[in-house]
């Protein structure tokens, strides 16, 4: 089963392709998460990503397809795959359609997880993560045990340089521009399922069950 999650920086992708993966034993590859630890390793795949995503802006296409082709290849995606943060354009999308076609293979859903602007600009202003282990809380709706202490290690938790507001504002203008019209693309592709991602973690747990299902 090959899916794509869609939705705008904070609708809760990450949350959501996480609890799929763990039920469908599939890999969740996140494009965020391979820039982060190349920002880590200073690579300069990293050092280039890092001025873009600094700024709220969409890596560039040539900096992202080869690299996400590259890894849809791997063993570990023979029986399906999440993605997550790919594609964000559509060059991205059309360059993905060929590549799995070149393949013999397609994308099966689309779930667009939905979320109003003011929604998402609350929850991401909220959000903490951790520089040690990744973990992700919420100073409302996924609180730490311990107030700015991660749960898993025990480090320090961090608010991420693109989740201060001017940076979200950003953020959501690229989204709407760029990103939004791969949820036509993958209408007209017969794939997509919207999500209303309002309704609780668990609520959307229950509704992408019974579409995957």
């Amino acid at each position: 089963m090959n899916i794509i999650m869609l939705g705008a920086p904070g609708a809760g992708k990450g949350t959501f392709s996480a609890y799929l993966e763990e039920k469908y034993q599939i890999p969740h590859i996140s494009t965020g998460d391979i820039f982060r630890e190349n920002i880590k390793n200073n690579t300069e795949l990293g050092a280039k990503a890092k001025t873009y995503m600094d700024k709220g802006e969409l890596v560039p296409d040539e900096l992202v397809v080869s690299l996400v082709v590259d890894r849809l290849a791997k063993d570990d995606c023979a029986k399906g795959f999440i993605l997550d943060g790919f594609p964000r354009t559509l060059p991205q999308a059309d360059a993905l359609t060929k590549a799995l076609e070149d393949a013999e293979s397609g994308i099966d859903y689309a779930l667009n997880i939905d979320c109003p602007d003011e929604f998402i600009i609350n929850r991401m202003a909220g959000r903490r993560v951790c520089p040690g282990c990744g973990a992700s809380y919420h100073l409302v709706n996924v609180p730490p045990k311990k107030e700015g202490v991660c749960d898993v290690c025990g480090a320090e938790l961090i608010q991420r340089e693109d989740d201060n507001p001017e940076t979200i504002a950003n953020r959501l203008r690229v989204y709407h521009e760029q990103t939004q019209p791969l949820i036509d693309y993958y209408a007209d592709q017969k794939v997509l399922e919207n999500v209303d991602g309002t309704i609780g973690r668990d609520n959307v747990f229950a509704v992408l069950d019974k579409l995957l299902d």
